[in-house]
């Protein structure tokens, strides 16, 4: 907008300029407010920036002392375990140790048994050999079944030691045990009757002919005057009948030299 001076009254001119001046004074002075405005706005946004920096590296201290704390913990909690797995060690290797002494204690023993087993048998198979002639083939096949087992390697020596004493054990009952089974006398089929080991006799299937084991002669007799002993022998033996006395005959003892 132009203006034209010469227009104007003096006052006019005067106001007109005053205002020019004052003008051009606002525009001179609003620069330095606008910068000041500016460096304040780049100073609070450097100062959230710096605040947002700090804040992050406080939670990330705060997160390494948890770590750490945790860590603390952990490294507490494993020397504790390692502690116990320590005593239980010590334990275990105390007990490996008794063990092995055991295992050597039976690697001896079994060496000192062997022997004892093997004369154990060797008198259990000389007492079959020479007691009365009953179920020879059942005792004479325990003995080989015995016999065999020594010589296995897959049997323990607690097991043949068991074995062997089971045989005496079987010897023992019977010498207390009444018995009836079939088996042959010089080509006969006879019902045997075993009366403990006092007495063995025998009576053919049709009953006329009953003979008993001579002890003197290592042979059978024949005496048929033991012909109802051996019935009623048989019969409670057979549990045919109510157990009863019997009279049987009986080696004579001898005397000790």
């Amino acid at each position: 907008m132009s203006i034209n001076m010469k227009k104007l009254t003096g006052t006019t001119a005067a106001v007109l300029l005053c205002a020019l001046y004052l003008g051009d004074f606002a525009i001179a002075a609003d620069a330095p407010v606008k910068a000041a405005i500016g460096e304040q706005s780049k100073a609070e946004e450097s100062g959230k920036n710096s605040q947002k920096r700090i804040d992050q590296m406080d939670d990330a201290v705060v997160g390494i002392v948890a770590n750490y704390r945790q860590a603390l913990t952990e490294t507490s909690s494993l020397k504790d375990y390692n502690d116990q797995l320590g005593v239980q060690t010590a334990s275990q290797d105390e007990e490996i140790a008794a063990l092995n002494g055991q295992l050597a204690e039976i690697d001896k023993t079994a060496r000192e048994v062997t022997p004892l087993m093997s004369n154990m048998l060797a008198t259990l198979d000389s007492f079959v050999k020479l007691d009365t002639p009953f179920l020879p083939d059942e005792r004479a096949k325990r003995i080989a079944g015995l016999k065999e087992m020594m010589g296995r390697a897959d049997i323990s020596v607690s097991e043949k030691y068991r074995r062997i004493v089971e045989g005496y054990q079987i010897e023992m009952e019977y010498g207390r045990t009444l018995e009836a089974y079939s088996g042959k006398v010089d080509d006969k089929t006879v019902d045997f009757i075993r009366a403990g080991r006092v007495a063995l006799l025998y009576q053919t299937l049709d009953g006329k002919e009953t003979g008993f084991w001579d002890a003197d002669s290592k042979g059978w007799k024949v005496d048929n005057s033991y012909e109802h002993e051996a019935k009623a022998g048989l019969k409670i033996a057979k549990k045919q009948s109510a157990p009863d006395f019997l009279v049987v005959p009986v080696h004579a003892p001898m005397e000790a030299k």
